[in-house]
């Protein structure tokens, strides 16, 4: 395996990322370039001045309103973990039934973990997450959530895995909270600071 270095989202990495999104046609479900768990264009005063996708994320970026770890090899961006605050990152799958059950606030959620086609099961995932880890604990730290897939030993289609499993997880010291939907879980970790 290479060695991996991690790299926060930023403009410097933009165009790392960009490549990265684009040999993956926008990262599917609609070519949203990881911008699903972002509020709306709308929410943020954005109209047609700026579009849905591409122009969105790069937008985020640049008003400092996007996060993630970018997984590298070498120069080549084929990882990444979104991470930031509820009001960064506020929409969720089953957000009704997750607000019902929570008992107490978090500081980040992790939402979206993707891996280039090429570099899949080669243990990618888990560093973009520990990559996330690191930049939060260097942010501060405190309460981090994420909402895996809850497999059961099952084996799921990779495109199906945008939040990774709930091994993962584990793997990286998060602990079961209680499930969210059908096939999903919450999990949480405090992240003392850096």
């Amino acid at each position: 395996m290479s060695e991996y270095t991690i790299k926060p989202l930023s403009t410097e990495t933009w165009d790392a990322f960009a490549r990265l999104c684009e040999k993956h046609n926008g990262m599917g479900f609609g070519q949203c370039w990881c911008t699903w768990f972002h509020p709306r264009r709308k929410d943020v005063g954005l109209d047609a001045d700026v579009e849905a996708g591409r122009p969105y994320k790069e937008f985020l970026v640049r008003e400092g309103r996007s996060h993630a770890a970018l997984v590298f090899d070498g120069d080549v961006a084929i990882g990444w973990c979104q991470y930031g605050p509820p009001a960064e990152l506020p929409s969720i799958f089953h957000k009704k039934e997750y607000e019902a059950g929570l008992e107490s606030p978090l500081d980040y959620r992790l939402t979206c973990i993707f891996v280039d086609r090429n570099h899949r099961h080669e243990g990618v995932a888990a560093v973009a997450v520990q990559g996330a880890l690191d930049l939060i604990a260097q942010a501060g730290g405190g309460v981090v959530e994420a909402y895996p897939q809850d497999t059961a030993g099952k084996k799921i289609s990779a495109s199906f895995l945008y939040s990774a499993t709930r091994s993962t997880f584990e793997k990286a010291g998060f602990g079961y909270e209680r499930p969210k939907g059908k096939n999903h879980c919450v999990m949480r970790k405090t992240v003392p600071p850096a």
